[in-house]
């Protein structure tokens, strides 16, 4: 007799599970897509192509300017080099008034660099009382390693190639490179040729 109120309460609560919900889902139909919809091409939809480099096969400077000289290299001098590079890599330059496939522009200058060089000094001490073999000789012996570092200040010249595509104006390909700089004349001259070489060697990329 003592089960039957408990099992009242459970019947109960069993039937207020079984009641009407009183939250009824409703949902609106989707508008129609406009008409043009099916004539849209999403372009972020999708990957951009890859840039397709062997078509670009002239060149002229970007606005019809030539780099900007230096006190010890002139433009004429960089523009040759730079025109020189570019001609191994398979870009010819225009000059007549058709349309070339990129722009160049070119930009030198120096700058300073710092060199950081370790050097390992050693000390030690060899020899002392050999007691077993009585007076002095190789009885033992220790060494070792100080690291020194020193810090130097190098002059660096910086070449930077930028190339434009002359439809788009877009630029489609940058680079740079550096190397040290000697004080003599002829020095200077090889490193700026090696400067503008080294930076247009990766072209084309990929």
């Amino acid at each position: 007799m003592k089960r039957h109120p408990g099992l009242i309460l459970l019947c109960l609560g069993l039937t207020a599970c079984q009641g009407s919900n009183p939250y009824v889902a409703s949902s609106n139909p989707l508008p129609p897509a406009p008409p043009q919809a099916a004539k849209t091409f999403d372009r972020s939809a999708y990957p951009a192509a890859p840039r397709d480099y062997a078509r670009y096969r002239s060149w002229a400077w970007l606005d019809g300017q030539l780099p900007s000289g230096s006190t010890w290299a002139d433009s004429a001098q960089i523009a040759e080099l730079v025109s020189n590079a570019l001609d191994q890599r398979g870009l010819r330059p225009l000059h007549d008034n058709r349309a070339a496939d990129l722009w160049v522009s070119a930009e030198l200058q120096q700058d300073t660099r710092l060199q950081q060089v370790q050097d390992d000094y050693g000390y030690g001490a060899y020899g002392g009382y050999n007691r077993y073999g009585g007076g002095y000789g190789s009885g033992y012996g220790m060494y070792n390693t100080v690291p020194v570092v020193r810090t130097y200040t190098v002059q660096v010249l910086v070449v930077r190639v930028d190339l434009y595509d002359a439809q788009t104006g877009q630029l489609v390909w940058s680079t740079s490179a550096e190397t040290g700089l000697d004080d003599s004349e002829t020095q200077r001259a090889k490193a700026l040729r090696e400067a503008v070489e080294k930076a247009v060697a990766a072209y084309p990329p990929g």
